[in-house]
């Protein structure tokens, strides 16, 4: 939230009541909270109307399969290079990773 954190926000609202006075602080309190319900409205409208453009389907989506942050693109990658080989090796590439193959001691030659 653009690095405002909760004692900058106290911080913030008693400079303004000073600023503001104590004649005027409960005009302006009024008209923010006024402010906070439009902001709202609009906001389910707009949620309302987007509903409403997509059609049933909209709600059939699952929104968390398109979530880019669980993307992993070292996975992405290895599927794109192992797509023409079977999927034997798909799976066995997938089940072990760089970091356990690093890991294992190489053989020796005798």
């Amino acid at each position: 939230m653009f690095g405002l954190t909760f004692e900058k926000l106290i911080l913030i609202a008693v400079i303004a009541a000073f600023i503001i006075g104590p004649t005027k602080l409960p005009l302006y309190a009024t008209k923010l909270g006024q402010f906070v319900q439009q902001l709202r409205g609009y906001t389910q409208t707009a949620k309302d109307r987007v509903k409403q453009e997509m059609g049933p389907e909209f709600d059939d989506v699952e929104w968390k399969k398109l979530d880019p942050r669980q993307y992993d693109p070292r996975r992405i990658i290895r599927d794109a290079l192992l797509e023409d080989s079977t999927p034997e090796a798909i799976k066995t590439a997938s089940t072990k990773s760089p970091v356990a193959e690093s890991a294992e001691p190489a053989a020796r030659p005798e």
